[in-house]
């Protein structure tokens, strides 16, 4: 790929978000690594892209502030110039059923993973060059509509129907918009708040019976972030091992 190339990553301090950054990285991107609160984990994964000869930069912001994440762009073109790619990672999991669950936690999901990403992207299509890539992170659980993932699942279907429609509104900018939906992946957010019950019965659920890595998530954004991955656009990969 051509060299100074730059993405973002949000939520990028640990899990899949760090795993994406490393991984864009390595394919020749700057890479701005985003948090909200994970600063010493944010410096670390920018420690860990610089001592493979990598370029990056933490970069704080709330998603869920539209005047934080404007200052995340330009902090982004401060450091590296010119933004190429964006990924929309950043997210919450709540597990609740629909009679129990807090009004702070309907806010706290739509804020962050729907809002959120609703911001980063009106940024992105105002600033990314042409011939960027825009991929937003959904989940699994849209399709497998689970019990107590409803708010959850909710904001991520919002995400899939939005990045469907920037898709459409990015004509002839020669910027692709896709989702990327992983199934039950090994990440501390995942597994927070489960019991070892439940956390093997979602073990169980893919053909291949495992859970999926943060590498495997990563591997499959940067192809769509990648020449190869340039005529996939507009789609939802279900990237889950072969749950239907």
């Amino acid at each position: 790929m051509n060299d100074n190339k730059t993405a973002i990553v949000t939520g990028a301090s640990r899990g899949i978000g760090a795993a994406i950054a490393i991984r864009l990285s390595q394919n020749g991107y700057n890479v701005i690594v985003n948090y909200a609160r994970s600063a010493k984990e944010a410096e670390q994964v920018v420690t860990q892209i610089r001592s493979t000869g990598g370029q990056a930069q933490a970069v704080q912001a709330d998603v869920s502030s539209s005047a934080d994440v404007s200052q995340l762009f330009d902090q982004a073109e401060q450091h590296f110039g010119a933004i190429d790619v964006l990924v929309n990672n950043a997210g919450v999991l709540g597990l609740s059923s629909i009679a129990e669950v807090s009004e702070d936690t309907i806010h706290q999901h739509v804020d962050i993973n729907l809002k959120g990403v609703m911001f980063c992207s009106q940024q992105g299509v105002n600033r990314l060059r042409d011939g960027g890539h825009i991929v937003n992170l959904s989940t699994s659980v849209v399709g497998l509509k689970l019990e107590n993932y409803a708010v959850y699942a909710a904001t991520k279907a919002g995400v899939e129907t939005f990045s469907a429609i920037m898709a459409k509104e990015l004509r002839g900018r020669d910027i692709t918009v896709n989702t990327v939906a992983p199934g039950p992946t090994e990440t501390d957010l995942f597994m927070q708040g489960k019991s070892e019950e439940l956390v093997e019965k979602l073990r169980k659920m893919p053909p291949l019976e495992r859970l999926g890595q943060p590498d495997e998530i990563a591997a499959v954004v940067a192809f769509l972030c990648s020449p190869d991955g340039r005529w996939v656009n507009g789609q939802v990969i279900r990237a889950n091992g072969g749950i239907v």
